[in-house]
């Protein structure tokens, strides 16, 4: 590990006045950075400790939803009474994630900032655009089971770790940001950015802008969801595939639709037009597996994660029919019923 300065802020101000100094990266529970950092991937020449400030609260929207700070650890976000009652579908997938110790580090806004496990990228004798634009792919070409099938380029097909991401994208949430120019606010599903020819860029925060909240909506559809995390074991892996999926049904027809995938793309995925295939629709396997199979119309596999492909479908059908049933995924022992 290289050697960096660090300091702790107490505020919002000295927080962002201290980003803008070159080389600075802000740390709170670390459970990523820290990792990057040992295998010299990321080597900041600063770190500032943000663990003092006021962000670590889960609060009431004046519309009805729940605005949750970038500090708020992993598991108490999970074990959060209104979280677990109004949003089951993002506790159901914190609880797929990490371990429990992990989950107690590690925070809201660091999830949103946490970066790929490719081989590749973390391979820093091998080329990575990511790592260092301009370099090449090795992934492309390598070992691919785990990376991207949709919403790559020829630059990139990593894929976006985050299981608590999928959920959100899932729910329409915001997140909220505050930077030299003030505070601003992003739909969730505009925050993490697809390849294209700047891989190195995961997500679009402008420079020293820093993560305060994310907030949800009024709506968690806490009837009908699942989260369905396929994964080479049963504990503390990243996912291969996974889904988010979230319906309100009238009538056994199926009257909005959300449904998120993780695993498969260098951001949480959804497509707001093909959910909208679904409203009106029996809540059926026919037509669950229909819409699968549209869905991943466009996915590419690049050899070895060509498997990728079949087991997104069935996951979405699964989990689509999970959620229509009432009868979600279960996180406690870790086994696809």
């Amino acid at each position: 590990m290289n050697p960096f300065s660090y300091i702790r802020v107490r505020d919002l101000a000295q927080a962002i006045q201290e980003a803008a100094i070159g080389g600075a990266r802000f740390i709170a529970g670390g459970t990523n950075l820290l990792d990057l950092m040992k295998e010299n991937v990321e080597q900041p020449g600063r770190l500032i400790d943000i663990n003092g400030l006021p962000l670590s609260h889960i609060e009431e929207t004046a519309d009805g939803g729940l605005r949750i700070g970038a500090l708020v650890r992993n598991a108490a976000l999970a074990a959060d009474p209104r979280v677990r009652a109004r949003y089951p579908l993002l506790s159901s997938a914190l609880l797929a994630g990490a371990s429990p110790q992990l989950r107690n580090m590690a925070t809201t806004g660091g999830n949103l900032m946490q970066r790929t496990r490719c081989y590749y990228f973390y391979d820093v004798a091998t080329p990575c655009n990511k790592r260092q634009p301009g370099s090449g792919c090795g992934a492309i070409g390598g070992v691919t089971r785990i990376h991207a099938i949709l919403g790559t380029s020829d630059q990139c097909i990593a894929t976006h770790p985050s299981d608590m991401c999928v959920a959100m994208a899932a729910l329409g949430a915001r997140v909220n940001v505050v930077g030299p120019d003030g505070p601003r606010s992003m739909a969730f599903t505009d925050f993490h950015r697809l390849p294209g020819e700047t891989p190195h860029l995961d997500h679009n925060l402008a420079p020293h802008e820093l993560i305060t909240s994310v907030e949800l909506p009024r709506d968690g559809f806490p009837q009908h969801y699942s989260y369905l995390k396929i994964r080479d074991r049963l504990a503390y892996a990243f996912a291969l595939v996974s889904v988010a999926a979230a319906l309100q049904i009238d009538g056994g027809r199926i009257a909005a639709a959300r449904i998120a995938l993780g695993g498969v793309a260098h951001k949480p995925w959804r497509n707001p037009d093909a959910e909208q295939s679904l409203t009106g629709m029996q809540a059926n396997p026919e037509n669950f597996a229909d819409f699968a199979r549209d869905l991943l119309s466009e996915a590419k596999g690049r050899g070895d994660n060509d498997f990728k492909i079949t087991l997104a479908q069935r996951a979405i059908a699964r989990a689509l029919a999970q959620a229509a049933a009432g009868t979600p995924q279960s996180q406690v022992d870790k086994q696809i019923v």
